[in-house]
């Protein structure tokens, strides 16, 4: 039982060491590790307030960019808006200078058919006056006495026209 049981003496001379060391530690450890702790928690909360600062910098820097993204999506559609405008001007103005040298084309033909026409009425009329004259001499050169001998002799003359004129061209 002396072992469970401690004697006086060591009893009295563990509680003055005790209390020199808990002095000692009261007097030079525990304001040093008291700072400590304090330094790590200011440590902690500045960081904690740094980060804190960090995500809305990091929000602000992500509202940013959408707003450039949607600022340059914008802009890219106007771009393309006026890149198809400027498309279909410039269509319509071939369009439409290709119609003015469509008619313009046109009129031309019209004017030149009009004059190959022309042409050909004059042709053919000096063609009819001249085989006019021919009919008539060779009427005058022979005596007819009735209108069918007349008209037989007209006929003949012109059947003898067309065949010589059709040897021409």
């Amino acid at each position: 039982m002396d072992l469970l049981i401690p004697s006086t003496g060591l009893l009295f001379w563990m509680t003055i060491t005790f209390l020199v060391v808990f002095f000692l530690l009261w007097r030079f450890g525990f304001p040093v590790i008291t700072k400590m702790v304090n330094d790590r928690k200011a440590f902690i909360d500045d960081s904690l307030k740094k980060a804190h600062e960090a995500n809305e910098k990091l929000a602000n820097i992500q509202k940013e960019g959408e707003s450039i993204l949607q600022e340059a999506r914008e802009r890219q559609a106007q771009i393309l808006k006026e890149a198809a405008e400027t498309r279909d001007a410039i269509v319509e103005k071939a369009q439409e200078k290709a119609r003015i040298e469509g008619a313009r084309l046109l009129s031309e033909a019209k004017t030149e058919i009009e004059t190959e026409k022309q042409n050909a009425i004059r042709d053919i009329r000096a063609q009819v006056a001249e085989l006019s004259v021919q009919i008539s001499e060779k009427i005058l050169r022979q005596n007819l006495h009735s209108d069918k001998e007349q008209m037989d002799l007209i006929n003949r003359l012109l059947d003898d026209a067309v065949g010589k004129q059709d040897l021409v061209n």
